[in-house]
């Protein structure tokens, strides 16, 4: 099953975080690769390791939107999603790709793998999509898609990121 959590509101990744906890709990293995985060002042990262969760990240750490991703950030995320093409075939239950929308998006991935992974899932995988403007063709391809929408926001009175909330 293909779920998807996408839109221009507060807490998709928070929503894979909780299914991910979820699942461990009843004892599914699970695994969380995180596009364009590095592991630097990551809460979710750091307690999902603690749980036992696999986590990783393919972050540079810079900011990409306006610019070309350079040779770097395109091997981070070629290793990211081979590890996630691995974690599917080796038997993970539940498998998350938070921010895969914005490396489709930004051109660190071609939406082509993701879609043919989406298209091959085996039986008894779950796998969650998150990030904002989701690619369509991904959105067809999902089970159940959950759209977060803005409505009021912090950042909108000059309120930056916070530590222990929005990372």
């Amino acid at each position: 099953m293909i779920q998807v959590y996408t839109g221009d509101g507060k807490g998709k990744t928070t929503a894979a975080v909780g299914l991910a906890v979820r699942a461990h709990g009843h004892g599914l293995r699970v695994a969380v690769f995180q596009f364009l985060k590095t592991d630097r002042d990551n809460g979710e990262a750091r307690v999902l390791r603690r749980l036992g969760i696999l986590c990783r990240q393919y972050g540079s750490g810079r900011w990409l939107v306006g610019r070309v991703p350079d040779p770097e950030e395109l091997a981070l995320a070629a290793q990211g999603w081979a590890e996630v093409e691995q974690a599917v075939r080796s038997g993970y239950q539940v498998v998350v790709v938070d921010e895969i929308s914005h490396a489709v998006n930004l051109g660190l991935l071609s939406l082509e793998p993701v879609r043919a992974l989406a298209l091959n899932l085996p039986a008894g995988v779950e796998l969650v999509l998150t990030g904002r403007a989701m690619p369509p063709e991904l959105l067809a391809l999902a089970d159940l898609v959950t759209e977060m929408r803005a409505v009021k926001h912090p950042y909108e009175q000059g309120i930056g990121a916070r530590r222990g909330i929005e990372y």
